[in-house]
């Protein structure tokens, strides 16, 4: 039975609204399919859940972010077309969503409101975000009107993302007699997000003594990752309710308004742990990076070692066993237990698992390179080549099957280059791209108390590239527990090296991780992407020149 707009509940004299917030994963550039998505959520949200208003995120129709898709000529049309598609569709509810709406030649990042088949109001998003992985003011001018309207009987103000963020927008609303906020927004995974969002929401709906719908995307876009876990505060500064993170779907919540808009309590989801998070964003990445890019499968390297067991783990719960396959290619370096350990690895997760000795492959370069190599002496050139052999196994399976090449570097190897480039930095997606050695190492045990698929001997062994006899990384990097400390100072919170070396850590330490920093840019820059986690990852966030003269110290 469908429930009357506005409709008051039975014994009380407060006008009633029933807000859904649209939660979804929607595909950049898709404007056709985004619109349908958006069309049947809509229906979906009248029928199952009898909503007076649907809320979606910011840039819905684009997804987000399109970046320079905003620059194509056939821009506007595109999404005139789209809104001519909304319109046409004889919504029974009325839905808030994002759009890019160009105005006077200039192109703005605003929230619509479409009820009975017309576009009823528009707000141009004031503040736009141009740090760390934004870059909105390239694009888009800046709004600077507020929009307060009546929705079923309640005085509505629209904001989108940033906005609430910054002092103006939120406080304007609240002056222009708006008691609930709907907030659009596309804000993407740190870990710990979420904690800074509910800090900014709890003093910001107090302050104002507003109400506000928190709706944000879901969903993995190149290297981020949009965790959702959309909310709704009271006028008080009270959590009322919290979506799940990292999942799809529509979040019912009622308002009674009289005074204020009043949210009806939900119970709300255990928070997650950090490990938790983390491991969730890494899934939810590699199961969109591979089925939006439409590859079948994925297929990996499988060391022995935990990076690659963490990577294999991820893909399995990302796409299923039946879609990832692992490649064993062991070297005369290669220990027995690395041998066992990937191929326990392999059956508890039940994918296909192949192994392919380098040995022939690597004597056939040798012996071509012998004579160039005449007095030389076996340095990292013999090493590189290792991994670089094992780097064309990949690719040509990966060109013959059509897979994603899964590279297994963490955080702190891309950090300081221990890598090769062409050699186990050849692929599609490095899955541990942003994520320390230290995590990876909890992420571990993490999954294992999920189902144990990682020998416990991969966790405890000393980590090893195994390319010379009995290496181990800390034989030429400090142990991980300092290397990590370190590597956050100066790469997500721009210490200098004689700052890092006051908080009291060795300078020799200091000024060889720094040193080895700086010099791998040029790695990094040609290095897959992989999912971001945190506040600082190395790609859109981090931009420093490669040819430079900078010197390490103050």
């Amino acid at each position: 039975m469908s429930r009357a707009q506005g409709q008051n509940p039975v014994g009380t004299t407060a006008t009633s609204l029933r807000v859904v917030m649209a939660q979804i994963d929607f595909l950049v550039g898709d404007i056709p399919g985004n619109t349908q998505l958006v069309i049947d959520s809509a229906r979906q949200a009248h029928t199952q859940h009898q909503a007076d208003v649907v809320v979606f995120p910011e840039l819905c129709l684009t997804g987000y972010p399109p970046e320079d898709l905003l620059l194509r000529p056939s821009l506007d049309v595109r999404i005139q077309e789209s809104l001519d598609t909304l319109r046409q569709a004889n919504l029974p509810v009325a839905i808030v969503f994002g759009a890019p709406v160009r105005r006077n030649g200039l192109l703005y990042n605003a929230a619509l409101v479409l009820e009975s088949g017309e576009i009823t109001q528009t707000y141009c998003k004031q503040f736009r975000p141009n740090y760390q992985v934004f870059d909105e003011k390239r694009y888009f001018s800046a709004g600077q009107d507020s929009c307060v309207f009546n929705l079923c009987g309640v005085p509505v103000g629209l904001t989108v993302c940033e906005d609430i963020w910054n002092d103006g927008p939120v406080e304007q609303a609240a002056a222009a007699g708006a008691r609930l906020i709907i907030n659009l927004n596309a804000s993407p995974f740190d870990t710990d997000k979420q904690e800074r969002r509910k800090a900014l929401l709890e003093r910001k709906s107090a302050e104002n003594q507003v109400a506000i719908v928190y709706t944000n995307l879901v969903g993995g876009q190149d290297e981020l990752v949009f965790d959702g876990g959309s909310m709704v505060y009271d006028h008080s500064g009270n959590l009322a309710m919290e979506a799940p993170r990292f999942e799809e779907g529509l979040y019912c919540v009622d308002f009674l308004y009289e005074h204020h808009c009043q949210p009806v309590s939900q119970q709300r989801p255990e928070p997650l742990t950090l490990e938790e998070s983390v491991y969730k964003a890494l899934v939810l990445g590699v199961r969109d990076y591979t089925n939006k890019n439409g590859f079948k499968s994925v297929v990996l390297g499988l060391s022995g070692g935990i990076d690659s067991a963490v990577t294999l783990a991820v893909a399995v719960d990302a796409l299923g066993a039946d879609r990832v396959r692992a490649v064993m290619m062991p070297f005369k370096y290669t220990s027995s237990m690395s041998l066992e350990d990937a191929e326990a690895e392999a059956r508890a997760l039940g994918v296909q698992y192949d192994v392919f000795s380098i040995e022939p492959m690597y004597e056939s370069f040798m012996a071509t390179l012998e004579k160039p190599f005449s007095g030389t002496q076996p340095d990292t050139t013999e090493e590189n080549l290792q991994a670089r052999l094992r780097g064309v196994l990949l690719m040509s399976l990966s060109n013959k099957f059509g897979a994603l090449v899964l590279t297994t570097g963490n955080k702190s190897e891309m950090a300081v280059g221990y890598s090769t480039l062409y050699g186990d930095m050849a692929g599609g997606f490095d899955v541990l791209k942003d994520v320390p050695k230290t995590l990876v190492f909890q992420l571990a045990r993490y999954r294992n108390t999920l189902s144990q698929v990682i020998p416990e001997r991969v966790i405890t062994r000393p980590p090893s590239a195994e390319l010379a006899p009995d290496q181990k990384d800390q034989d030429s990097l400090p142990d991980y527990d300092t290397l990590d400390q370190i590597l956050n100072l100066y790469v997500e919170r721009d210490f200098s090296a004689e700052a890092i070396v006051a908080e009291g850590f060795e300078r020799a330490d200091v000024e060889r991780t720094v040193r080895l920093v700086d010099i791998n840019e040029y790695k990094r820059r040609q290095a897959p992407i992989g999912v971001r986690i945190t506040e600082r990852g190395f790609g859109k966030d981090r931009r420093y020149p490669i040819t430079n003269k900078w010197k390490i110290g103050k």
